[in-house]
């Protein structure tokens, strides 16, 4: 039976357990009903780190407000849905409709008169191929002025003992490592089993296009930057990647319009000396370009790249939009979340279920607790989880070089077994096989060593159970 379906048959057991408590049988159900539902996964930051973009960026559609209006203040919730749809839950009171507008291309949503310190969340359905697999949740700026603003994220992201939190995996904007975010990411770190935050977390990089003043490598030098943070000891530990992003790029690329089209082709076409003097500075641009509106769509470094692109050759909308795309950085945070969110997708949904009925049985226990106790405990899937998040974060005093080949057996690169044992996509059959087994003794042979502790050994044991199971899968 799959780790989901065990977890289904727990949840119905506590439902009888618990009948004669309305309130647990309705947080039950909606566990139950998760289960099913798309991967659940919050876009967290400090304030203006781009999470809207970023998410609009995810989606293919300008669907959340950008600006600082009164949506930004709350928690928003995007799923894929037959129609346009947008609903206000209110802490106390019936859920409210509100109207479905859009300017300028961009949805705007307002709270309907109601203050944003009464909201819970509002609900937005858009159908959309984007949002099929996974729930995109935007939460209010982190280390704002406006304390009840940032206080919101963080009892979303870090629920009180009563009430689970509901994102399955995060994703963690910050502009640069400063200590606020260090100090967020360590404020929500999970304790306890089953529960490894570093593995449900990624980090992104956002704004990459701002560093370096904008330049047409900005990227490259971001992309470095990102590649440092993922080994450095404050990030390891609070999360499983870091990636490069330049969010307002990838949005624009997107979403790339053909009257944008060509009033670049039109910038390009002009002297060279005179394009780069008018883009000095964002202010510059904006008093002498005969295209001022594309700073908002674009910045500096977009423009600048889309008008190098197009006298590098580039003829046609479609053609800029892919390549502008390509160097934004989104199809690299597009594979991470594919390979370490969505391969990983029921194990983190049965995970948030457990960590919510063992809330119930903390408070209440029916004879329950031992029950998902041993679950949590006892399932490999998890004892996986725990084991990444703990290699990731120094706690297990492996040798170096089998740190790496530890965590990519344990689906750090991507669950399938292929990329756990490090071989091509397109390995099949006596290769896997052959693969799994020399893993297997080798870590056969490290759980025998004697000069390895308790903590090494017991690790060992994990990775070869895994080993056994690509053994069994080839």
């Amino acid at each position: 039976m799959s780790l989901v379906e065990v977890v289904r048959d727990v949840l119905r057991t506590a439902l009888g357990a618990y009948r004669d408590q309305p309130a647990t049988v309705r947080l039950l159900h909606r566990q139950l009903a998760r289960l099913d539902e798309p991967l659940r996964v919050a876009i967290a930051g400090k304030v203006k780190a781009g999470k809207s973009t970023l998410l609009n960026a995810l989606v293919g559609e300008a669907v959340a407000p950008t600006d600082a209006g009164e949506c930004t203040k709350v928690v928003t919730w995007y799923r894929d849905g037959p129609s346009p749809r947008i609903m206000l839950y209110p802490k106390e009171g019936a859920p409210l409709p509100l109207p479905v507008v859009r300017r300028d291309g961009a949805l705007d949503i307002g709270l309907g008169g109601v203050p944003a310190e009464h909201v819970d969340r509002l609900l937005v359905d858009w159908p959309t191929r984007s949002l099929r697999h996974t729930t995109l949740i935007d939460t209010p700026g982190v280390a704002s002025v406006n304390a009840d603003t940032s206080a919101r994220t963080t009892r979303f992201l870090e629920p009180d003992d009563d009430t689970p939190t509901e994102a399955d995996a995060v994703v963690y904007l910050m502009r640069h490592l400063h200590t606020a975010d260090a100090e967020f990411l360590e404020s929500f770190r999970d304790q306890g089993v089953a529960r490894a935050t570093s593995v449900t977390t990624v980090a992104v990089l956002s704004r990459a296009d701002e560093i370096g003043g904008g330049r047409v490598d900005a990227m490259f030098s971001a992309r470095s930057i990102a590649t440092r943070y993922r080994s450095e000891p404050a990030l390891r530990g609070l999360c499983q990647n870091v990636v490069a992003v330049a969010g307002l790029l990838a949005h624009t690329g997107r979403t790339l319009r053909q009257n944008e089209f060509a009033a670049l082709t039109e910038l390009a076409g002009r002297p060279r000396d005179e394009l780069e003097s008018a883009l000095l500075s964002a202010d510059r641009f904006q008093r002498v370009s005969a295209h001022p509106e594309l700073l908002g769509r674009f910045g500096l470094f977009g423009v600048r790249l889309a008008t190098s692109l197009i006298r590098q050759g580039t003829r046609a909308p479609n053609e800029l939009a892919d390549e502008l795309v390509a160097r934004s950085g989104l199809r690299d945070l597009q594979r991470v979340l594919a390979t370490q969110f969505g391969e990983r997708r029921d194990v983190l949904k049965a995970r948030s279920a457990l960590l919510a009925l063992e809330r119930v049985t903390r408070a209440d226990d029916r004879g329950l607790g031992r029950h998902v106790d041993r679950i949590l405990a006892g399932a490999h899937e998890f004892a996986e989880l725990r084991l990444l998040g703990a290699l990731r974060s120094g706690a297990v005093p492996l040798p170096k070089p089998l740190v790496a080949d530890a965590e990519r057996l344990l689906g750090d690169a991507g669950a399938a077994p292929t990329a756990r044992l490090g071989l091509p996509p397109d390995a099949r059959g006596p290769q896997l096989r052959q693969a799994a087994l020399l893993a297997l003794r080798q870590w056969h042979g490290h759980a025998e060593n004697p000069v390895f502790g308790r903590r090494a050994t017991d690790a060992c044991r994990v990775l070869v159970r895994t080993c056994e199971g690509l053994v069994t899968e080839s």
